[in-house]
């Protein structure tokens, strides 16, 4: 079945919305095809849509946790939510966002519960929508503001140990507006971390929130 890629001559009108074609997609990701298959890298479309590159990415990932992990039902729950933390969107429409992170969960879910089978459980995927709901926002990418008029904030979520895992918040437009050289250092950058991966200064986190199990960072907020 072809995928609609408009929903209506009126949203093509006012927001210029079309989404792109699964072909067009995969050939996009087949670009950055070894980022794709990282677990832990992470992806912003910042006019997400209703996710067709974020499902897209989020298959590859998932492929990846199975063939690695699929054998041990705990491990494949932990870096299957890992994979999901990875991925960021950001649609101007609200029905949009909230059909991405529905279908997020969906293929995410499918496949956890195909692999986890007795052993998954309400818990965890109550953990993987609270985390799909701070990380797929409706909001304009182009004013980094969300549709109530607040900034733009992403929860970045790192597998510290074993079950742990560490959650710090960022706004948006600091993360954009980052120096990429440390020679670039100045007064309004007290605080920021030269981050060697991505070779760029990370601002500081305007929140930060305890270790916890991956499987209850619901309960903090």
């Amino acid at each position: 079945m072809k995928e609609q890629q408009v929903k209506s001559k009126k949203r093509v009108a006012d927001h210029g919305e079309v989404f792109t074609a699964e072909r067009e997609v995969k050939a996009m990701c087949d670009l950055v095809k070894q980022e794709t298959e990282r677990i832990e890298s992470r992806f912003l479309e910042p006019a997400c849509g209703n996710g067709n590159f974020l499902a897209e990415v989020l298959c590859r990932k998932l492929a990846v946790v199975k063939s690695r992990y699929g054998k041990s039902p705990f491990d494949y729950e932990r870096y299957s939510v890992l994979a999901m933390t990875s991925l960021y969107g950001v649609d101007i429409m609200a029905d949009n966002a909230e059909e991405c992170r529905q279908r997020l969960f969906g293929i995410w879910n499918k496949e956890y519960t195909a692999n986890a089978k007795a052993q998954a459980n309400e818990q965890c995927r109550e953990a993987v929508r609270y985390i799909l709901r701070k990380n797929i926002l409706c909001g304009d990418a182009l004013t980094m503001l969300q549709a109530d008029g607040s900034p733009i904030v992403f929860a970045e979520w790192s597998l510290v140990t074993g079950n742990q895992i560490k959650r710090r918040d960022f706004a948006l437009d600091e993360l954009l507006n980052r120096h990429e050289h440390e020679d670039h250092m100045n007064i309004f950058m007290i605080g920021w971390e030269y981050d060697e991966e991505v070779r760029a200064f990370i601002p500081s986190p305007i929140k930060e929130y305890p270790l916890t199990d991956y499987r209850r960072v619901q309960d903090y907020e």
